[in-house]
């Protein structure tokens, strides 16, 4: 009985981390030269604590770059890092602009506990560099025009910008030292500031097609898809054939949420829910334990602890006083 006692209490440190209150998700991605939104959700009873963001695993070894008890300028826009707190919805955002590749790395979403250690959640942050494009399928009405609009890096400002029929190299219209191109089907225009824009003009059911954005090597694939004149149906033409393998990079659209992730958030509160009564019940054994022993081993273990932390410092307590009594039951064996 006294040996799965001291396991179950070995799986303290295997507690899920969803008994923290403070979520965010685990990666965040942003275009190099742009900007990026990060949005770390809490608890209720955290409503009236300060928020930080800082740049690290945790609380001791991380740089705040952000408070919410702190003075920004008007426009956050300005700021490199600014934050701002909603305590109506629990949640707290994070905006970090004019990012570079050196701003990759691990940051921390946390809450300032003033009488324990903080809480709180992290999530790593990717800078990316190359071509993508706003919508990855756009569609219109065969004699109409349509526009895709492909966003770059800055590394890529003064690059040569192309767009191209999928798997038909000689197809490639290119900007050129203009910075645009145009012709009876087609118009290019590059603003150099982080995109430029391809319209097609009168659409014809041929050009439903897969294409490429291009910037110097990178690409981002986008799919055209044309409906028929005068028809009041949503179908489409589009093509069916699949992209070809390339060595440069292919910007795909991210996959959809699964719909249970809707409910992620209430989920986790009824498993931390459910692990507290766990560790409620385990403190409550251990404290009859040490109520009814007088070994010196308790004295080495009077923490002064608080909240939750209290509950895990008796659990500690009470495996420690079991493996004493243990090894003084197994010298008196002896």
């Amino acid at each position: 009985m006294q040996r799965l006692f001291i396991l179950t209490l070995s799986l303290i440190a295997w507690i899920p981390a969803v008994l923290c209150w403070v979520t965010t998700q685990k990666e965040f991605i942003g275009p190099e030269g742009g900007s990026l939104t990060v949005q770390c959700r809490y608890g209720s009873h955290y409503a009236n604590h300060v928020k930080y963001w800082c740049h690290g695993w945790t609380r001791i070894y991380c740089q705040i770059l952000a408070r919410t008890d702190e003075t920004f300028s008007a426009n956050p826009n300005e700021d490199k890092v600014s934050i701002f707190d909603d305590p109506a919805r629990l949640m707290f955002t994070v905006t970090m602009n004019d990012l570079k590749e050196t701003d990759s790395g691990w940051y921390s979403c946390g809450v300032e506990i003033a009488s324990g250690a903080d809480d709180i959640a992290y999530t790593e942050v990717k800078v990316s560099h190359g071509v993508s494009v706003v919508n990855s399928m756009v569609s219109g009405e065969e004699g109409s025009s349509l526009t895709v609009k492909c966003l770059y890096t800055q590394r890529f400002r003064l690059s040569e910008k192309k767009w191209c029929r999928s798997g038909d190299p000689s197809s490639c219209l290119s900007t050129g030292s203009e910075r645009s191109y145009e012709d009876t089907s087609v118009a290019i225009s590059d603003d150099r500031t982080g995109a430029f824009t391809v319209t097609l003009k009168k659409l014809q059911m041929k050009d439903a097609d897969w294409y490429l954005c291009s910037a110097g090597q990178q690409q981002a694939a986008v799919q055209v898809q044309v409906r028929p004149h005068g028809s009041t149906s949503n179908i489409f033409f589009s093509a069916t054939i699949s992209l070809p393998s390339q060595t440069e990079p292919v910007t795909t659209p991210p996959t959809p949420s699964q719909p249970w992730n809707r409910y992620r958030y209430m989920l986790e509160s009824i498993v931390g829910c459910s692990s507290l009564l766990l560790l409620v019940g385990l403190a409550v054994l251990a404290r009859k334990i040490l109520r009814r022993t007088g070994s010196p081993v308790r004295a080495r273990f009077e923490i002064k602890c608080a909240g939750v932390s209290d509950l895990i410092c008796n659990l500690h307590k009470a495996r420690e006083v079991v493996q004493a009594r243990e090894s003084t039951d197994f010298v008196q064996q002896q």
